[in-house]
């Protein structure tokens, strides 16, 4: 980025342009107002630094002048009087900051950045990233897929420049502009070698894809990120051994259900003979508990209420009497039969069927077909709707994007009253129009709906190139999440699910263990079971809220009870929100990526 210093004081500017230099900054020095003012006219400078107390023309007038020919850039006044009159009347006649001498220069560079940031149309990031490049604006750092790269200064604040402005096209003399100053000016072949030289030190550390095209006859611009397939591949690869994991558990897990079963038909018998211990009484219902969450989870819906009504026979504060044992013993026959059914609706098939985000298409059958033969390979699930009743009926689950097909044989206003409802039906979802031909007069009824995009007869590729950018994308740096329960099945069914979605997931068995484990995994995310042995997840969250440290951190309680109470006791703990048992993988999906997904803009903001 260019600063224009105005500074008469030759020793002060020779050390400020120094460090300014030395922080990648192209720096533009003029010794008087009049050459500044003629600086700041003719050139292109992200900031101007301006000394008050300089010959011919004063930093106030000279502030003032720049204003009113209309120069916006942010303007920092330097100057030795501190009186408040004066800093008053620098910022009125148009600075935007004022830093009196002697200054600290750590906090001179500070002010820099934040006036820069500010100076942008849009916040500038202190990351700044290009597929796995990035450029760490504070600590001037740049680094490929964790990789430090050394980049001269040029080399440096070229690719800053790129990188801040994505779309925009750059000629050699713009380049030559903002990176050289107006004695050192040199001819557009430097500017040819310079981006020459960028290109080899990116390959050489390993950058296959191409930053930069060239625009004949105009310039240089950034290229759009490539969407590879075979992210999305790798993927879909993850997810569909998520899903055999899954399948496993199911196979693994089936045989336990009979063994806690016999656990519960050993109490029924100790309560007929009178001979029911409080410790066997407990067991017995922390093991109807797991059976209310496990059960359900695995498509036993009905076993997972007869275990509930098991857990809360137990768990009354009275005496059972033999009324009570024969209700036990026909609870308990109740979940025998249930077990030699087929379950319902396993948390495999609820998987399976968010496992891909879902692009609905509309309206053409043959170019559907060729969208859903590759979607698998993008990542995607495409879903064909040939009319306005079937889209009403026949969607399986909610579209992540929806793409309406417009032939040559469909009429525009019927095209259009679809349209309509689609964007009534669907308010917050991505729409693109796919047009056989170009027509301006499609397009401008298009743009007049409101639609995200359209396009004029593209190949499949293309297509699933913009559903993409539309599409929440992976995080560079996988979310971790730390889930804590003593039912090694639950644990099981919750980190698959998790891992196919591209989470990094810690399991914990033992409550005693979990500050040690909490601290060692830094989670974005921490799942706690409600009933475990020794410290509960009311315990546990009120322990993590009492830590400055992890005040912030998002809490999500499992818990089969979902009574009013045992809410209001959890979310009163300090816990974010809380998932019901059984386990529903869309909800939980959707709960713990919105959480984690505020919880890191939360940090970005406090960083």
């Amino acid at each position: 980025m260019k600063i224009l210093l105005v500074e008469d004081d030759l020793p002060t500017a020779s050390v400020l342009s120094d460090v300014l230099k030395a922080e990648y900054y192209t720096v533009e020095l003029a010794t008087d107002g009049q050459k500044g003012l003629a600086l700041a006219s003719l050139s292109n400078f992200d900031l101007i630094l301006l000394d008050l107390l300089i010959p011919k023309l004063d930093g106030i007038n000279l502030c003032r002048q720049l204003r009113a020919q209309g120069v916006q850039k942010p303007i920092l006044l330097l100057t030795a009087k501190d009186h408040s009159h004066d800093v008053v009347t620098g910022l009125d006649a148009g600075a935007d900051d004022y830093v009196t001498k002697p200054y600290d220069i750590s906090e001179l560079l500070a002010r820099i950045r934040a006036l820069l940031r500010r100076g942008q149309t849009e916040l500038t990031p202190s990351l700044l990233r290009w597929e796995n490049l990035c450029i760490n604006t504070v600590s001037a750092e740049v680094t490929y897929q964790d990789k430090v790269i050394s980049l001269s200064p040029k080399e440096y604040s070229l690719l800053g420049l790129f990188l801040r402005h994505p779309q925009r096209v750059f000629s050699r003399s713009e380049i030559i502009d903002r990176l050289w100053s107006i004695d050192t000016s040199p001819s557009e072949g430097a500017v040819t070698n310079l981006i020459k030289d960028l290109r080899h030190k990116l390959k050489t550390a390993g950058m296959s894809a191409e930053l930069l095209e060239t625009v004949y006859g105009l310039g240089y611009r950034l290229k759009t990120v490539p969407q590879t397939q075979q992210t999305d591949i790798t993927i879909t690869a993850k997810r569909q051994t998520a899903i055999a994991s899954i399948k496993k558990t199911l196979e693994r897990y089936k045989d336990t259900f009979h063994q806690r079963v016999s656990l519960l038909e050993q109490a029924a018998q100790a309560l007929q003979q009178g001979q029911l211990s409080s410790k066997l009484r407990q067991q017995t219902s922390q093991e109807a508990h797991k059976l209310a969450g496990t059960l359900g989870s695995f498509g036993y819906s009905t076993g997972s209420k007869l275990a509930q009504s098991i857990e809360h026979l137990l768990i009354q504060d009275k005496n059972l009497t033999s009324q009570d044992a024969v209700k036990l013993s026909q609870l308990i026959t109740q979940i025998q039969e249930t077990l030699t059914q087929p379950p319902t609706s396993s948390t495999l098939e609820q998987f399976v069927n968010i496992q891909l985000p879902l692009v609905l298409a509309i309206n053409d059958q043959s170019f559907n077909h060729q969208l859903k033969t590759e979607a698998v390979n993008w990542g995607m699930q495409i879903e064909v709707a040939m009319n306005w009743e079937s889209i009403q009926h026949q969607v399986s689950q909610l579209p992540k994007v929806i793409l309406l097909y417009l032939n040559e044989q469909a009429s525009m206003p019927k095209s259009l009253q679809l349209l309509n409802q689609l964007k009534q039906q669907f308010p917050k979802i991505p729409i693109f129009v796919i047009a056989e031909q170009e027509n301006l007069t499609q397009r401008v009824a298009v743009a007049r709906a409101g639609v995200q995009g359209f396009l004029s007869n593209p190949n499949t590729r293309e297509v699933f190139q913009v559903i993409t950018q539309v599409l929440p994308k992976t995080p560079a740096h996988p979310a971790k999440v730390m889930i804590l329960d003593d039912d090694p099945m639950m644990l099981e069914i919750l980190s698959n699910i998790l891992l196919s979605w591209g989470l990094q997931v810690k399991t914990l068995q033992n409550p005693q263990k979990f500050w040690e484990a909490l601290v060692e995994t830094q989670p974005d995310l921490l799942m706690i079971d409600l009933e475990m042995p020794t410290y509960s997840g009311v315990d546990l969250c009120r322990v993590v809220r009492q830590d400055p440290h992890w005040r912030n951190l998002p809490i999500l309680v499992v818990t089969a009870h979902k009574d009013m109470k045992s809410v209001q006791q959890v979310l009163a703990a300090g816990a974010d929100d809380f998932i019901g048992k059984p386990v529903v993988g869309t909800d939980l999906i959707h709960r713990v990526m919105s959480r984690i997904d505020r919880y890191r803009v939360q940090q970005q903001l406090l960083t």
